[in-house]
């Protein structure tokens, strides 16, 4: 009997709801936008909503849905199904959300962060898929950093259900102050809010001209856009994918000196711009790691150690979470 489960990918901007079966193949799936300024309440409903809408469809008295899994931005307290903070996700400061939720829907409910469901994914039915690896370590670079391990062929989740906030590994002593109070975060250097901001410094700074004309014409210049003009040639634009990708290699050469995972999967929007900031990305990892040398030297094929794009898009988290879901219930 296939088996099938709902996954949740609920982010600051958009709610993505979708029936998920025991082969990976996404049935269907619902997006609405999330209305985080009418409360936690109106999002919960409209969560539950979709999911007893995409219920109705597909789940049968025999095959009855096996559960949900919902992945959600921030820190996420495991053990009380509890959000304990959240940036994108106003107002949802310590909200038992799995409580809400199962009472509505009176069933199982599973909360994972957004970037553990992700790489989740990407293990069951992404670039880990045909590996044969039962681990790797994934990196989501959207409006922030984040990260996801699975060891073992199981989400990691550290003593509190804090691993990976891999998005805080300083990678300069003395950069950029974030917002979670440290100095030179990766988070400040290679997520979309960086290229964003690292675009005005250099139009501040009258050294970006094409920059200046594009903001100009709009002032809320995406880090896609930016990435357009590198791609076209400019070389400010250029510079600040190439300081995005050194940023992330210095970080990841440690994060593979530290971890000696045969994969590490990059992910999230920005990712798309992997041309752009992957060669000084690569330089990095390949001057500052002595486990990356040594195991891509191997002539075991085997052991060598992978750095590649995720495959899965926006799919990764509504896939992880409805795995993750479905083996919780198992």
């Amino acid at each position: 009997m296939t088996r099938i489960a709902i996954g949740v990918d609920l982010g600051g901007t958009n709610l993505r709801v979708a029936v998920v079966d025991d082969s990976g193949k996404l049935l269907e799936a619902i997006t609405t936008e999330t209305a985080v300024a009418r409360g936690r309440e109106s999002v919960v409903d409209e969560m539950c909503a979709a999911v007893e809408r995409l219920s109705e469809r597909h789940g049968r008295a025999e095959n009855p849905i096996a559960g949900i899994g919902i992945g959600v931005p921030g820190i996420i307290d495991m053990d009380r199904g509890m959000v304990r903070e959240s940036p994108n996700l106003p107002g949802w400061h310590d909200f038992p959300v799995r409580d809400a939720i199962e009472k509505r829907l009176r069933t199982h409910v599973l909360l994972e962060n957004d970037a553990n469901a992700a790489a989740f994914g990407e293990q069951w039915m992404g670039a880990g898929k045909d590996s044969g690896f039962d681990g790797l370590c994934m990196i989501t670079l959207g409006t922030g950093v984040g990260g996801g391990l699975v060891l073992g062929g199981k989400v990691h989740h550290g003593m509190t259900g804090m691993a990976a906030e891999l998005g805080h590994t300083t990678v300069y002593a003395d950069g950029h102050r974030c917002k979670c109070g440290n100095r030179g975060c990766l988070e400040e250097y290679a997520s979309a809010t960086a290229v964003q901001r690292m675009a005005v410094e250099a139009v501040s700074a009258g050294i970006a001209p094409e920059l200046q004309k594009a903001m100009a014409a709009n002032s809320e210049l995406t880090a896609h856009q930016i990435y357009q003009l590198a791609q076209r040639g400019d070389l400010p634009s250029r510079v600040i994918y190439d300081k995005l990708g050194t940023a992330l290699g210095i970080a990841l050469a440690a994060w593979i000196n530290a971890l000696n995972l045969p994969m590490y999967v990059i992910g999230g929007g920005v990712s798309g711009a992997w041309d752009a900031f992957a060669p000084a990305m690569m330089k990095e990892i390949k001057s500052r790691s002595f486990v990356y040398r040594a195991t891509n030297s191997d002539p075991d094929t085997r052991k060598k150690t992978i750095v590649a794009r995720a495959v899965l898009g926006g799919d990764a988290g509504l896939l992880g979470a409805a795995r993750l879901a479905m083996l919780a219930a198992h």
